[in-house]
């Protein structure tokens, strides 16, 4: 066996260590993404790997719609959201953590953001949504829902402000360490009174989409 068919099986044996360490301590413990790792989250390497036009496209995001990120962190596609659905819409970026959204208003003040007048940062938990009933028509979560520890509280608040025949779409990533199955995620919506809208995308990345009826 050469140097290099060794380095490669260390390699993969410690990131397979390291999932399932991460998936059991998880598992035990919920908590939001820690808000030092935001610029890793919020980098061009991430978007490579979850492209935004996919992400956007496989929602439902589109010209006009009033639109919720839960758990929009430092940012990674909440700019794109917001050009998106342009002047006429409106992007609510809500996290429970004020260190990421001060990353988030740190990226709008640059010069390349100065076009986005579309945004607003809302400071709040997943379980008391600050909107009224039936007001938006598109939430959506990108590697989220499972950080949160009751999840169809969660939910039933997603339920309560969508309007009806509104979307909620759940993406989520393989390497995250809370990644469900598809099957689970379509699940955990069913049960908070969504109905199944499509499930795009593969076992690597997906993006499970539901209407509220």
């Amino acid at each position: 066996m050469t140097v290099i068919k060794v380095v490669v099986i260390v390699i993969l044996g410690l990131l397979l260590l390291h999932q399932v360490v991460m998936r059991i301590v998880r598992k035990l413990v919920h908590f939001p993404a820690p808000a030092f790792i935001g610029r890793g989250l919020d980098s061009n390497y991430r978007r490579k790997l979850q492209p935004p036009e996919k992400i956007i496209q496989r929602s439902g995001i589109r010209k006009g719609m009033r639109v919720l990120e839960v758990g929009c962190g430092s940012g990674a596609y909440t700019t794109f959201v917001a050009r998106v659905v342009g002047g006429g819409g409106k992007v609510y970026a809500l996290d429970i953590q004020p260190e990421m959204l001060q990353q988030l208003q740190s990226k709008l003040a640059k010069p390349e953001n100065e076009d986005i007048r579309n945004i607003e940062l809302i400071n709040s938990s997943a379980y008391e949504l600050p909107f009224d009933d039936d007001s938006l028509d598109l939430v959506y979560m990108v590697t989220v829902l499972q950080e949160i520890p009751d999840r169809s509280k969660a939910l039933q608040q997603v339920r309560r402000v969508l309007k009806p025949g509104g979307i909620l779409a759940v993406t989520e990533w393989l390497p995250d360490p809370d990644y469900p199955w598809k099957s689970t995620t379509i699940k955990i919506g069913r049960e908070a009174g969504l109905v199944l809208d499509e499930a795009l995308g593969n076992l690597w990345h997906y993006t499970v989409r539901f209407r509220k009826p």
